[in-house]
C-alpha cells in the first residue's frame, strides 16, 4: 500500500515503521493550554485535572456574563436603492497592474464585503484566485494614502494640479521627456486617453514595465510572427502540455484564465475517456508541478539545452534541419514522443526570460501545429509583454538628464526592479516625479508628488485582456478618502472639463457601440453584465524561422548550487504584501506563512549541515531561513519574490526578505536564476510558521488515487476500500433520516489544483480572524477550510496530492456526543451546528474530531492591540460580513457550509413561491473555486449533481472505517500515467 506523508519527519517515522509514535511537538501541545510557568513546572495528574476544572469553570462564568449593548442607528433618510439587510451585487473588473479577473462585488449597506467571479465571463468562467478574493480587504487598508501630497505634506487637488500643470508645460517646452511608467495598459479607453495626453505634451513617452518580466516571450513572437504579443494558451484544447518552469496554475501570466481551462480537461465525471497529460520540468516544487502527471527535476541553467534537445528530436521526425547543442543529462526522447503523438493538440511553454529559449518554444509549437490547435496567435493576451530594453533605456536617459518628468502608475520599481539604486539616482536628476500609488510604497516615498489613485472598487474603467471580451469596472462605494482616479488626473492636467466617467462612456459610444440610437440601453446592459462580448480576430500569420538566434553558445556547465527566483502564489509580485489574509495564507507546497524561505533539497541540506529554520546568507547579499523541500532538484534552491517590503504598512514590513536585488541581467533581459551561489550559515535558527505538519494520517488511506489506465478498466480502481467499509459497518446508532433537505459537498480531487482561493473566500465570508505569526507557530491558525498537501513515494522525487478538508458534517458526528453543554448539535438538514453563546470552550469536541477541522478561539482577536490586523481598526472592520457573528474568545468555531447563504436562498425561493433549484446555494468555497472542484447540493435530491457524484464509483469518505457518515465526499484522484507508476492505497 502506498504511504503518504506531509513532512520529512513523518516520512522518517513511516520508514522506521514508527507511525504510532507521537512527534515531540505534539507531546507538548497540551502545555499550550497554560502559561509558560505552568508549562515549565513538573505537574502531577492531580494538578492537571485541577487546572482543567478551573479553566472550564472560568469559561462558564465568562460565558454567562452580560454582554455590552451595541446600539444600531437607523437611516434618517433611507436611499431608495438600499434595502437594509439585503445585499446588492455589482459587476466589475479586478485589475491591480498585473492580475486581471471579471468579478461580481457583494455590497451590504454601501460596503463591499465579498468578491465573486463573473460567471458570464469567458475569461474566468466564474472562478477567482486567492489574490482576487483578498482584494476587498485592501479597500479598507489603513496604509492607503488619504489625500494628494507634496513632499510629504497634504495638499488640495487644486494646488497640486496648478503646480503639476505649470511644471509639465515648462518641461515640455524645454524638450525634455515626460514619461509615464506603467504596466502594459489593458484598458482601451485609458489607452486612448494616454494617447491624447501625448498630443497635449509632444515630448510625452509611455514606457511599459512589468515587475516579473516575460519580455522574451513577446520578443520571440515579434521575430517569428512579426508582432510583439503574448499568445492565448488554450489548455482546454490540449491533450499534452509540457511546461518548463511555468507555474501557470499559481502565478505565471493569468492563472484565473488557465485554471478553469486546465481543470476542464482533468475531470472525469462527464463520461470522458481521456484527460490532459501534464508534464512539468522545474527545479523547485511549484503548485503547477505538484499537479503534474509527470514531473522532471532540472536545473534552471539546463532549460535551454533541454528545449534544444526536444526541438532536434521533433525536427528529425518531421524532416527538418537540426541545430548543434551540448549533450543534455536528461533523456527527453519520451517527452518528444508524447508531444509528436498529440500533434496540434500538444503544446510546450516556458517561463524563461531567455530569447533563445522562447524561440525554441515557438519552433517546437510550430512543428507540432500547436498554433492551429491549442495556441491562438491570431489574438493576444494583453498581459506581461513589456520590454526589458525600454526600462533599462529609460533609466539610462534619466541618469543623463534627458528626462524631465516621470509618472508611476501601478508600478513600484524602487522595490521590484533589480537596479533600484540606479533608478533612485535617476529620480534625483528628474525635475518632476509623480506617483499614483493608492497605498504606502517604496517608489511613492521617492516621489515629490503623490496623487493617489482610487481603489479599483471605487473606480470607473474598462479592461480587455482577450480579444473576444471587454469588461467594465464600476465603483461599488463612494471614495473613502480624498483620492482621484488616474484618468481624472490626466484629464485635469490636459485642462479638460470632462471627467473620466464621461470620457469612458463617450469612448464606448463611439468605438464599442458604433454610434446611433440605443446606446443608453446598450451601456446599461453591458454595465449590468459587467462585460461586452465581441468577435475575436481570426486569420493566420506566417511563421518566420530565426536560425541565426538558435545557435547555442553555452558556457561551462554549472557545477555549484543554483538559485531560482520564483513568484509567490500568495503574494504575487509583492504588491499585496500589506494584506494580512494573504500573508497568513500558507504556501500551497511548503505550508509556510508570513515569510519567504530558501527551499533546498534534503541531499544538499545534509551536505551543508542545514536544518529547517537555519539562517543563511546568500552570496553576501541577504539572510533568509532554510526550508528542506521534498522534490527540490539536487544542486538547486528556490526563493520566492514578493516579500521584504519597506515603508508599505504595518503588515508588509514584518514579513520576509526582498529577493528582487538578486535578479541579474543577461543580454539585456532580467534573469531569474543565479549560478554557483554560496550559502553561509549565520549561526542563527528561527522557528517557521508552518501549518499541517503537526497532523498525521497515521498510515490511514485518506488520499486515494489510481491511474487512468486502471480507471478505464475498472471505475472503482483505487477505491476498493469504500465497498469493504460500507459492507462491514455495524452500529448502535439509528440510521439518520432527513425528511427535508440533506446538504452535502462533493470534492473532485482531479479538478482541485490546491490554489487556496476557497480558503480566502471562506475567510472573507465568515469573518475569520488573522492570528499572526506567533499564533501560527502554536498551531492556532483559524482557517475553517484547509488544503492539505500530501507527499507519496520518495522524498527526493515525490508525487503530490491536494485535498480540501473542512468540517465533514457527519451524520454520526463524534463531536456532538461529548459536548457537555450541547453547543454542537445536528440540524434537521444534516448540518453540524455550533451555538457560540452556549459553548464554554472545553474543547472536548476538538479532541473527539478525527478530521482536525475545529478551531478554538484562544483570544479576542477584535479590538486587541496584540492582533493589530484588519479587525483592530474602524476602517478594517468595514469588511466584516454582518450575516456572520464575530466570535468572542473561548469558543469553538468551524465550517458551517455557509449556513447564512443556505437560509438566504431558502427565503428567496419562498418569497418567489418556487422550489430551490440545484445549484441555487453555493457556499463561499464552492463559488470561489476556479476549477469547479467543489459541488454543493441536496443529497435527498437524487437528480442533483452532488447526489450523482456521491453515487459515482470514485466517491469515498474520509476515515470511512469510523462510520461517522460524513456529508462530504471525495472523488478518487486519477493520474494520467502508466498504471505501474501509481500504486493505490
Amino acid at each position: 500500500m502506498k504511504k503518504y506523508w506531509n513532512s520529512l519527519d513523518e516520512y522518517k517515522n513511516i520508514s522506521d515503521k514508527k507511525t504510532d509514535v507521537i512527534e515531540s511537538e505534539d507531546k507538548n501541545a497540551i502545555l499550550d493550554l497554560f502559561n509558560d510557568d505552568v508549562a515549565k513546572a513538573k505537574s502531577s495528574r492531580r494538578d492537571f485535572l485541577k487546572l482543567c476544572g478551573f479553566s472550564v469553570t472560568t469559561a462558564a462564568i465568562a460565558a454567562s456574563c452580560e454582554r455590552p449593548v451595541h446600539k444600531a442607528i437607523p437611516y434618517v433618510i433611507q436611499p431608495e436603492e438600499i434595502v437594509p439587510g439585503k445585499a446588492s451585487y455589482y459587476a466589475s473588473s479586478y485589475f491591480d497592474g498585473k492580475d486581471y479577473c471579471p468579478v461580481m462585488v457583494k455590497v451590504r449597506d454601501g460596503r463591499p464585503i465579498k468578491i465573486e467571479g463573473n460567471k458570464l465571463s469567458a475569461f474566468n468562467k466564474g472562478g477567482t484566485t486567492a489574490r482576487v478574493q483578498a482584494s476587498v480587504l485592501s479597500l479598507y487598508d489603513d496604509a492607503r494614502y488619504k489625500s494628494a501630497m507634496k513632499a510629504g505634506e497634504q495638499k488640495s487637488w487644486e494646488e497640486i494640479d496648478d503646480e503639476i500643470i505649470n511644471k509639465l508645460e515648462a518641461i515640455d517646452k524645454s524638450g525634455k521627456e515626460i514619461v509615464l511608467l506603467s504596466p502594459g495598459i489593458m484598458s482601451p479607453s485609458l489607452k486612448e486617453l494616454v494617447g491624447e495626453f501625448g498630443k497635449k505634451y509632444p515630448n510625452f513617452k509611455h514606457v511599459a514595465y512589468n515587475s516579473i518580466s516575460n519580455s522574451a516571450i513577446a520578443d520571440a513572437m515579434e521575430i517569428n510572427y512579426g508582432r510583439r504579443f503574448i499568445p492565448v494558451y488554450h489548455f482546454d484544447k490540449a491533450d499534452v502540455v509540457v511546461s518548463i518552469g511555468a507555474d501557470f496554475l499559481g502565478s505565471w501570466l493569468a492563472p484565473a484564465f488557465f485554471i478553469p481551462a486546465y481543470a476542464s480537461r482533468r475531470k472525469l465525471d462527464n463520461g470522458e475517456k481521456t484527460m490532459l497529460k501534464h508534464i512539468q520540468m522545474e527545479a523547485g516544487m511549484s503548485l503547477t508541478g505538484g499537479n503534474a502527471d509527470q514531473r522532471i527535476q532540472i536545473k534552471p541553467s539546463e532549460e535551454k539545452v533541454i528545449l534544444a534537445s526536444i526541438y532536434n528530436q521533433l525536427a528529425s521526425a518531421y524532416g527538418n534541419s537540426t541545430i548543434n547543442v551540448p549533450e543534455s543529462i536528461h533523456d527527453t526522447s519520451d517527452v518528444s514522443k508524447q508531444l509528436k503523438a498529440a500533434g496540434s493538440r500538444a503544446m510546450i511553454i516556458s517561463s524563461s526570460n531567455d530569447l533563445q529559449c522562447q524561440l525554441l518554444v515557438n519552433e517546437i509549437n510550430h512543428l507540432l501545429g500547436s498554433y492551429k490547435g491549442c495556441i491562438d496567435y491570431s489574438s493576444a493576451m494583453n498581459v506581461g509583454s513589456a520590454s526589458d530594453k525600454e526600462m533599462s533605456d529609460l533609466i539610462e536617459r534619466m541618469e543623463k538628464g534627458y528626462v524631465g518628468a516621470v509618472m508611476f502608475y501601478q508600478v513600484n520599481p524602487v522595490y521590484d526592479y533589480p537596479e533600484a539604486e540606479k533608478l533612485k539616482k535617476g529620480l534625483n536628476k528628474t525635475e518632476l516625479t509623480i506617483s499614483f500609488a493608492s497605498s504606502l510604497e517604496e517608489t511613492a516615498k521617492n516621489c515629490e508628488f503623490i496623487c493617489p489613485d482610487h481603489h479599483y472598487l471605487e473606480s470607473w474603467g474598462d479592461m480587455q485582456v482577450i480579444d473576444s471580451e471587454i469588461s467594465l469596472m464600476q465603483p461599488c462605494i463612494h471614495p473613502i478618502f480624498e483620492t482621484r482616479s488616474f484618468g481624472d488626473s490626466l484629464l485635469s492636467w490636459m485642462e479638460k472639463e470632462t471627467g473620466y466617467y464621461n470620457y469612458l462612456k463617450e469612448y464606448w459610444e463611439k468605438n464599442i457601440f458604433g454610434g446611433g440610437l440605443g446606446f443608453t440601453s446598450f451601456w446599461n446592459k453591458s454595465l449590468q453584465n459587467g462585460l461586452y462580448k465581441k468577435e475575436a480576430k481570426s486569420g493566420e500569420r506566417a511563421f518566420v524561422p530565426a536560425p541565426e538566434y538558435l545557435v547555442l553558445n553555452e558556457g561551462k556547465e554549472s557545477t555549484g548550487l543554483e538559485l531560482q527566483l520564483t513568484e509567490s502564489v500568495q503574494m504575487g509580485d509583492g504588491r499585496h504584501a500589506n494584506n494580512p489574509w494573504l500573508q497568513e495564507l500558507p504556501d500551497p507546497i511548503a505550508k509556510v506563512s508570513w515569510e519567504n524561505v530558501l527551499s533546498i533539497s534534503a541531499v544538499d541540506a545534509e551536505s551543508q549541515g542545514l536544518v529547517n529554520g537555519d539562517m543563511v546568507r546568500i552570496s553576501d547579499q541577504l539572510e533568509v531561513p532554510v526550508f528542506i523541500q521534498p522534490g527540490q532538484a539536487k544542486g538547486t534552491c528556490s526563493l520566492a519574490l514578493g516579500y521584504g517590503r519597506k515603508d508599505s504598512g504595518k503588515v508588509a514590513t514584518i514579513a520576509g526578505v526582498n529577493a528582487y536585488p538578486l535578479i541579474s541581467f543577461e543580454n539585456g533581459k532580467r534573469v531569474y536564476f543565479k549560478k554557483n551561489i554560496e550559502l553561509e550559515k549565520t549561526g542563527k535558527n528561527v522557528q517557521l510558521a508552518l501549518t499541517q505538519t503537526h497532523h498525521s494520517m497515521e498510515g490511514r488511506p485518506i488520499v486515494r488515487e489510481t491511474s487512468l489506465e486502471e480507471y478505464l478498466e475498472s471505475p472503482d480502481a483505487g477505491n476498493e476500500l469504500h465497498e469493504e467499509y460500507e459492507s462491514h459497518h455495524k452500529t448502535l446508532y439509528p440510521e439518520p433520516e432527513f425528511n427535508g433537505f440533506h446538504w452535502g459537498l462533493a470534492v473532485d480531487l482531479n479538478a482541485c489544483v490546491g490554489c487556496n482561493s476557497c480558503v480566502i473566500s471562506c475567510q472573507a465570508e465568515n469573518n475569520i480572524p488573522v492570528v499572526g505569526k506567533d499564533e501560527v507557530f502554536r498551531r492556532r491558525i483559524m482557517h475553517w477550510i484547509k488544503i492539505d498537501r500530501y507527499y507519496s513515494e520518495s522524498p527526493d522525487d515525490p508525487k503530490l496530492s491536494f485535498q480540501p478538508v473542512m468540517c465533514q458534517h457527519c451524520d454520526n458526528a463524534p463531536c456532538e456526543n461529548v459536548c457537555p453543554v450541547s453547543a454542537t448539535n445536528h440540524s434537521s438538514e444534516g448540518l453540524n451546528q455550533m451555538s457560540y453563546n452556549r459553548c464554554i470552550g472545553t474543547k472536548y469536541c476538538i479532541n473527539n474530531c478525527p478530521y482536525r477541522v475545529r478551531r478554538f478561539n484562544w483570544y479576542k482577536y477584535i479590538n486587541n492591540d496584540e492582533f493589530d490586523y484588519n479587525i483592530n481598526s474602524d476602517l478594517g472592520k468595514m469588511v466584516l460580513n454582518p450575516d456572520v457573528t464575530v466570535r468572542e474568545r473561548g469558543v469553538v468555531e468551524k465550517c458551517s457550509f455557509c449556513v447564512q447563504r443556505i437560509q438566504e436562498k431558502k427565503l428567496e425561493a419562498k418569497l418567489e413561491n418556487r422550489s430551490l433549484k440545484d445549484g441555487d446555494i453555493q457556499p463561499a468555497c464552492v463559488q470561489a473555486c476556479p476549477a469547479g472542484a467543489l459541488i454543493f447540493g441536496d443529497l435527498n435530491d437524487k437528480n442533483s449533481k452532488v447526489s450523482k457524484l456521491f453515487a459515482d464509483s470514485r466517491n469515498y469518505h474520509l476515515l470511512e472505517e469510523l462510520h461517522t457518515l460524513p456529508s462530504v465526499g471525495y472523488l478518487t484522484k486519477v493520474r494520467n500515467e502508466d498504471k505501474n507508476e501509481t500504486k493505490t492505497s
